[in-house]
């Protein structure tokens, strides 16, 4: 009897102590880009998928004035702003990457700079969706981006930990003062479409 309860406790320590290193369902060790991805609250892409998906440009399309086409370089020309520190919060609530001495322009002077279809003081109703090219979407609300503390905190960013990004696009979506920060950061940014809400 006391045999077994050996063997019975040695079993459990195996099985609670063998996924100290984060080995996948199949018992491998992730790739440090499956790492990466785990920490952006993304789900994980081959690094020879995730090539195909990398933007150099995002375009504003839409209920906008003028469509316009932005690179790092021209954001670079735009008034910038710069963030000391911000963490990724995913939707589990799990703590996601954290990031230093980043900066980039806000979502709304990027709005300005296209311009709003509006027609009246009354036109408000516009619905802002930030696109990546591996399809995954966040929305915004006029409201929320020029009416609201949230503008302050939605950044288009090109360049993070003091260095540009380039992993996962060359631009990036975050709103900083959500609760959970990782279902609105939108990587592999490529587009902002404004639609008018009917």
């Amino acid at each position: 009897m006391l045999i077994n309860n050996k063997i019975y406790l040695s079993l459990i320590f195996i099985i609670l102590f063998s996924g100290c290193n984060n080995p996948d369902s199949s018992g491998s060790m992730l790739t440090q880009a499956e790492k990466d991805s785990a920490a952006l609250c993304i789900k994980p892409v081959p690094p020879a998928d995730s090539a195909k998906f990398i933007s150099q440009s995002i375009k504003v399309y839409g209920a906008v004035n003028k469509e316009i086409e932005l690179t790092v370089d021209s954001l670079r020309k735009m008034k910038t702003v710069a963030l000391d520190s911000f963490q990724v919060v995913c939707e589990s609530g799990a703590e996601g990457s954290k990031s230093m001495m980043s900066r980039g322009v806000l979502l709304r002077d990027i709005l300005k700079k296209a311009g709003l279809n509006i027609t009246n003081h009354k036109d408000r109703n516009f619905a802002i969706i930030a696109r990546a090219t591996d399809n995954y979407k966040a929305t915004f609300s006029w409201g929320e981006i020029f009416n609201n503390a949230t503008g302050d905190h939605t950044i288009v960013l090109y360049e993070e930990n003091g260095k540009p990004i380039r992993k996962f696009g060359e631009m990036k979506l975050i709103c900083t003062n959500d609760i959970k920060t990782g279902p609105r950061q939108v990587v592999w940014l490529k587009a902002i479409e404004v639609t008018r809400v009917n």
